[in-house]
């Protein structure tokens, strides 16, 4: 009887074992292999772009190479774009998400959220002479917007007859609003301070806020030491000025979680 006993409860410490092996954690995951797969923007500037010679740059870049460096790992980036930021995390295809990514409830419970890294908010444009006040004008305006960016999602909520013109990607739906496809673009409000600078012709009047949407870091559900480790990096580089200066270099400001841009 007691070596029944002893067997079975060596059977259950056993499947225990298994399930441990098979849940393994992320965190200690990329710092086994020394390599950590960071999904980023290409087509967001400041934030996410390519320069003369096709490389990457822009703030999250900056942060994906800062986290491996943290990490004392090697970096490899994905260029992800507004509609795949959850799945890729989901099926495994990068560990981390650095994509000026705002946290709604509705992706909460998909992805697990850092704490914020940058804060900005999110808007509609357009031209002076259009008169927008809220979400219920856009069905007499073609609005372009990426679909699956928050801004997207939070103006069909708002308004589900509006008239959004759904692009791949943000780079396509700037363009659509510059070639004047769109008659107004709804993005970060980051994104558009930049893309006025670059075309001086083209009118970026804000018509209304959307709401706040700081920019977080995103994980596999699931992944707590990861997003806590995550947490504790954008901690101890607010307190020692790394991030702050990362916002002077691409954002022309300080760093001020109490004033969205």
């Amino acid at each position: 009887m007691f070596k029944k006993w002893v067997q079975s409860i060596a059977i259950v410490v056993l499947s225990l074992g298994c399930l441990t092996a098979a849940r393994a954690d992320k965190l200690e995951d990329i710092i086994s292999k020394g390599v950590v797969r960071i999904g980023v923007p290409l087509d967001v500037p400041p934030f996410g772009s390519q320069n003369v010679n096709r490389e990457p740059e822009g703030f999250d870049i900056d942060m994906a190479n800062m986290v491996a460096k943290a990490l004392g790992v090697k970096l490899e980036l994905t260029q992800i774009t507004g509609a795949n930021r959850l799945p890729f995390p989901l099926t495994d295809k990068v560990d981390i998400v650095i994509s000026v990514m705002g946290l709604t409830p509705e992706r909460a419970k998909q992805i697990m959220f850092s704490a914020p890294y940058a804060n900005t908010s999110l808007a509609v444009y357009g031209p002076k002479n259009i008169a927008v006040k809220n979400a219920a004008d856009l069905t007499r305006y073609k609005t372009a917007a990426a679909k699956g960016t928050t801004q997207e999602l939070a103006l069909s909520a708002a308004n589900p007859k509006a008239n959004i013109m759904r692009t791949e990607d943000d780079a396509t739906a700037a363009a659509a609003y510059l070639s004047g496809q769109a008659q107004l673009f709804s993005t970060n409000s980051i994104v558009a301070i930049d893309l006025a600078k670059k075309n001086p012709g083209k009118e970026f009047d804000l018509k209304f806020n959307i709401r706040n949407s700081p920019a977080h870091m995103g994980v596999k559900m699931g992944e707590h030491n990861l997003v806590r480790w995550l947490d504790s990096f954008i901690f101890f580089n607010t307190q020692n000025t790394d991030l702050d200066q990362l916002h002077m270099k691409w954002l022309g400001r300080h760093m001020d979680p109490m004033q969205p841009l």
